[in-house]
């Protein structure tokens, strides 16, 4: 009798591998992270209000010298392009005074907020390295993960492969 179970097994599978919904194709094709943090201008952000745009979260801290290197870059990309947006996650035990400080010292014109590092998002991968970043698709799947410093070109051209706008020439 076990023998008649394993020829079964294929046939079981396949017919599981079918059952699909008809509207599969308009979900979403991964987990959709959530996140709702305050930033340390005390604004609340929540990453669903920003669905309908490509959003880069960029994991960073304040010591790590290629993420101090990509933040002038990140910052021009979400000041220049309509259909991007940047938050940067501060993965680092600081004091939000001590961030402000360090920010006048490093404008950006993005949203930071400061991550617990003993509690960060569960959403998200804990960092293995910084500066990591994630490239979210308009309908809020992580579209790409980039492990070490990034450029804006190389978001443009992730968000272009996703199928998303082509960067200018």
């Amino acid at each position: 009798m076990t023998a008649r179970k394993w020829l079964f097994l294929p046939l079981a599978l396949l017919l599981a591998a079918c059952n699909k919904p008809a509207d599969d194709a308009a979900k979403p094709k991964g987990p959709v992270p959530a996140l709702k943090i305050a930033t340390i201008d005390g604004k609340a952000y929540d990453l669903a209000a920003h669905r309908g745009k490509w959003v880069v979260v960029n994991f960073w801290a304040t010591w790590c010298a290629p993420c101090l290197k990509e933040m002038p870059e990140l910052s021009a990309l979400d000041a220049m392009r309509e259909h991007i947006e940047v938050l940067g996650l501060a993965y680092e035990e600081i004091e939000p005074n001590e961030m402000q400080a360090f920010l006048k010292e490093h404008p950006v014109v993005y949203p930071i907020a400061i991550v617990d590092v003993y509690n960060p998002p569960k959403s998200f991968e804990t960092p293995r390295g910084l500066p990591m970043t994630y490239l979210l698709a308009p309908d809020g799947t992580v579209a790409k993960r980039f492990l070490g410093p990034v450029t804006a070109k190389e978001v443009e051209s992730a968000i272009a492969a996703a199928g998303g706008p082509k960067a200018d020439a």
